[in-house]
């Protein structure tokens, strides 16, 4: 009796084996409760941000147009009496020489030291260093995305991103000529493509899942900090070359570099995706000694010996270059995840890089637009952290991507300073602004919860560079927007506005865990349609 009793219990259990562990249970396990010394080391990577954005928004006073007066000598004699020096002029350029100067020494702008605007080149040469950056950031995000999912780890490819974009920015105070420097910044974005993306998936794969959010809003608040630094320097050497504010932005950022090449460890959850199991257990044992588990030994990582990691998708697709870009494309899900994001974030980097360079078309102090516009990156970085925390990603994004639209709208019907609505239309690009720095910041930490470790960095970065392609058109759009201003804001305000929509199509993924391969990402979805029923499959944001 008892052991018909007791048979159809042990068949249950038998037929239900335990599932061995995720690398995401493993990881959670042996840095879940993350110290304050791990929280530091986390932290101190945020910092690349600031770094970042030093380089990034650098052309707002390098490449600025200096303000000009009439010198009061007259048109030298037998020169067109009407041709005299007036204020009034839209540009110098047309005046007779002698008759006007610039307010400042030639050599605090690359427009004025150059002749830049008045030597035929007109918008496009004055726009090419800023363009030059930005697909330098293109060429760089294209070449270098997937080695951080490959061959050299999130670390490695931190410091050798910082490390170009550093020494690309000391040389590039002794540029000669135009062609020198565009071709200089060109090399510095392509340095700069990977430090943002590296820092921010390195520092989130580091610590715990509840400290996640926090470290990636930590990046983006030392990139507001660096953005900050811009005009509080800026103004302090006003009087000196332009090539000054490279020296004393890059030499900082090089030492950097070098600092977290021994500071920092490279990512477990990299390692153990790409079967490096040892290196993986040394990481993990430098991560609890910061937590004070000094007596840690290797065998109490045999958690890791359980993990259930296929290898042919452990070592992203295999070890060609462009692995995991193949295993993006092969799957149709991950294709499409991709796809809208980056169309999406495409709109939010034109407003993004490009509002910050249109401000001098608002007719206001340049110093404090552009000090006010990264004083909005603060705020902006608090929002989007209380918005994961407590509302779902997509509806986050579409909200704020229509506000930053609607914005960027207002300033083109909003009339000029001159019928005194200067104030009213800054309000509306530092609204504007506000809203596309909150976008963005959503859409990179909805970004790292859409895609598995075996392709995070590669698909991160392609969402960043998306929005530097954004950030390649921005400038010549600032450019003609400075005649008329429906060709920037008007522009910025519709790309924004409807490609935002394109993050409809993608699944909601609050509340769910980080997956590390491609086929725990299939499952994740798949347990999640069976619980959920097809019906409502929607209402859970699940992909098809």
């Amino acid at each position: 009796m008892a052991d018909a009793a007791t048979t159809p219990l042990l068949t249950s259990h038998e037929a239900k084996p335990a599932k061995a562990p995720s690398i995401d249970d493993a990881i959670e396990t042996y840095i879940g409760a993350t110290g304050a010394r791990q929280l530091l080391t986390a932290m101190l990577l945020a910092f690349a941000w600031a770094f970042e954005a030093q380089q990034v928004f650098m052309p707002v006073f390098t490449d600025a147009e200096p303000t000009w007066h009439c010198t009061g000598v007259a048109a030298a004699a037998g020169g067109d009496p009407g041709s005299s020096c007036s204020p009034a002029a839209a540009s110098p350029c047309a005046l007779p020489p002698g008759t006007w100067e610039w307010d400042r020494p030639a050599e605090t702008s690359v427009v004025s030291e150059w002749a830049l605007k008045c030597g035929g080149g007109g918008p496009a040469l004055v726009s090419l260093p800023a363009s030059s950056f930005f697909a330098g950031n293109l060429a760089g995000g294209f070449l270098l995305t997937t080695l951080a999912d490959t061959h050299l780890g999130r670390r490695k490819m931190l410091v050798l991103s910082l490390a170009t974009m550093s020494v690309a920015g000391v040389l590039t105070a002794f540029s000669p000529n135009v062609w020198v420097y565009a071709a200089l910044r060109f090399v510095s974005g392509f340095g700069r493509s990977m430090v943002g993306t590296s820092a921010m998936v390195l520092s989130t794969e580091l610590v715990g899942k509840w400290w996640r959010n926090t470290v990636s809003v930590a990046g983006f608040v030392l990139f507001s900090v660096g953005f900050m630094s811009l005009p509080a320097l800026a103004y302090t050497l006003r009087e000196a070359s332009w090539r000054t504010m490279y020296v004393w932005t890059s030499l900082p950022s090089l030492c950097y570099a070098v600092l977290l090449y021994f500071l920092v460890q490279e990512s477990p959850r990299w390692l153990l995706v790409r079967g490096r199991k040892q290196e993986a257990i040394e990481a993990l044992r430098q991560i609890a000694s910061l937590n004070g588990g000094e007596g840690v030994t290797t065998s109490s990582f045999s958690m890791l010996d359980a993990c259930a990691v296929k290898v042919g998708d452990g070592v992203a697709g295999g070890d060609g270059m462009f692995a995991s870009l193949r295993l993006i494309w092969e799957r149709r899900w991950a294709f499409q995840r991709l796809a809208a994001m980056m169309t999406a974030s495409f709109g939010v980097g034109v407003v993004y890089y490009g509002l910050p360079l249109s401000v001098g078309s608002l007719s206001s102090d340049l110093y404090l637009s552009v000090a006010y516009n990264a004083a909005a990156e603060l705020p902006s970085s608090v929002l989007s952290w209380l918005l994961m925390g407590r509302f779902n990603r997509r509806s986050s994004v579409v909200a704020l991507t229509t506000a930053s639209g609607l914005c960027s709208l207002a300033c083109v019907v909003i009339p000029d300073e001159e019928a005194g609505t200067g104030g009213l239309r800054l309000a509306a690009e530092l609204a504007s602004f506000f809203a596309s720095c909150a976008a963005y910041d959503v859409m990179l930490m909805y970004s790292i919860e859409l895609f598995p470790t075996s392709v995070r960095n590669s698909a991160v970065g392609l969402v960043r560079q998306a929005a530097v392609l954004g950030g390649v058109v921005a400038p010549m759009l600032v450019a003609l927007g400075r005649e008329r201003s429906y060709w920037s804001f008007g522009v910025f305000g519709l790309a924004v506005g409807c490609l935002g929509l394109f993050v409809t199509w993608l699944p909601e993924t609050k509340r769910r865990r980080l997956s590390d391969t491609m086929e725990e990402e299939e499952e994740a979805a798949a347990a999640i349609l069976s619980c959920a029923g097809a019906s409502d499959m929607n209402n859970n944001g699940e992909l098809v």
